[in-house]
């Protein structure tokens, strides 16, 4: 008999969901737009302050996993809460939870990857340095290819420990969320 997703241990997941890139995709857009009308139907305007399509897929023309990051604030722990209970409820599943921060996944299946694969990041309103990360390779190309460079390098190392594959990107990524914070971008 099969394991369930959640009776894999974190090894087993990763062997059936490995880091994968592929070029970009101009559908990833439309992926977030339909999405993002569907989890605003099940949160509505109450709970949810702020969504944004974030990550590589947010960014032209670099390299990602083809999985869609959304970034959700809310007002409050308990709008948190609330939100979790009513993703869950519509077949978001819970990867990791802390108080002040939810992620959440769909299109992941017995079977591997589905056709369409998102990762939700819920937190409290003001916690989104990826938007800040995200903005500034939009609007510097030449970073953004170099940040393509490190992710394409780190890809076939890391293929079965993603863990490890967000730690070898973490300096890079810190170094340019700070430069953002400094003022370059006009938010």
């Amino acid at each position: 008999m099969t394991k369930s997703l959640e009776e894999m241990s974190l090894e087993e997941l990763w062997q059936l969901f490995p880091i994968f890139l592929v070029e970009h995709k101009t559908q990833w857009q439309n992926w977030y737009v339909s999405e993002k009308a569907d989890l605003e139907k099940v949160l509505g305007p109450d709970l949810i302050k702020n969504i944004e399509h974030i990550g590589s897929t947010a960014i032209p023309n670099i390299w990602a996993k083809n999985i869609v990051d959304i970034l959700i604030e809310v007002a409050s722990p308990a709008d948190m809460v609330q939100s979790r209970k009513l993703l869950v409820a519509n077949g978001w599943r819970v990867m990791s939870e802390e108080p002040e921060r939810i992620s959440l996944n769909k299109g992941y299946t017995q079977n591997g990857f589905a056709d369409k694969v998102f990762h939700l990041h819920l937190r409290l309103m003001g916690d989104c340095d990826e938007i800040y990360f995200r903005d500034y390779l939009r609007l510097h190309p030449d970073i953004a290819q170099a940040y393509q460079k490190i992710k394409l390098s780190l890809w076939k190392e890391f293929e079965h420990d993603r863990n490890g594959y967000t730690e070898a990107k973490s300096d890079f990524i810190k170094k340019y969320t700070k430069e953002a914070g400094k003022g370059q971008i006009d938010f």
